[in-house]
């Protein structure tokens, strides 16, 4: 198949096909965030770290905090990759690293804040495109 013609042949295979993209970012932002966090899941030292880390920046019932931002983190990210309740997952997502970002990344450079914002926007675009045609959630809705 040749998609690179004079006439934008490529532009529209690519209108047409803009799902595999989001497909594909959800797939790579859900299997980021379970990586991301699977340690302290797997390992309850790990989790103690981290709620010794927020406790450095003030955070109420940093345990409780640790645990609830983790469990956040894997059980939405685990939603994004399997395609399934994108918008609220993204939501909570959202809400979580705007958290992150100004109790713990306030006063860093804008190139230490960048993985943590570009998890947020990326959480950011999949709350407005929701669901895609590959998405598990899309093809539940389609059987109803």
């Amino acid at each position: 198949m040749n998609y690179i013609k004079s006439d934008g042949t490529i532009l529209n295979w690519v209108q047409k096909n803009r799902d595999i993209g989001i497909f594909l970012f959800s797939l790579f932002i859900g299997a980021r965030l379970v990586y991301g966090v699977s340690d302290n899941v797997f390992h309850w030292e790990h989790m103690l770290a981290f709620k010794d880390f927020l406790d450095k920046f003030h955070f109420p019932f940093p345990l409780a905090s640790a645990i609830v931002s983790v469990s956040v983190q894997f059980t939405a990210g685990l939603l994004l990759f399997v395609g399934y309740k994108i918008r609220l997952s993204s939501l909570v997502l959202i809400l979580n690293f705007l958290v992150a970002l100004f109790m713990v990344h306030h006063n860093d450079s804008f190139e230490s804040m960048t993985p943590a914002l570009a998890m947020l926007f990326g959480c950011v675009v999949l709350f407005f495109y929701g669901p895609d045609k590959y998405s598990m959630e899309h093809f539940i809705q389609k059987r109803n």
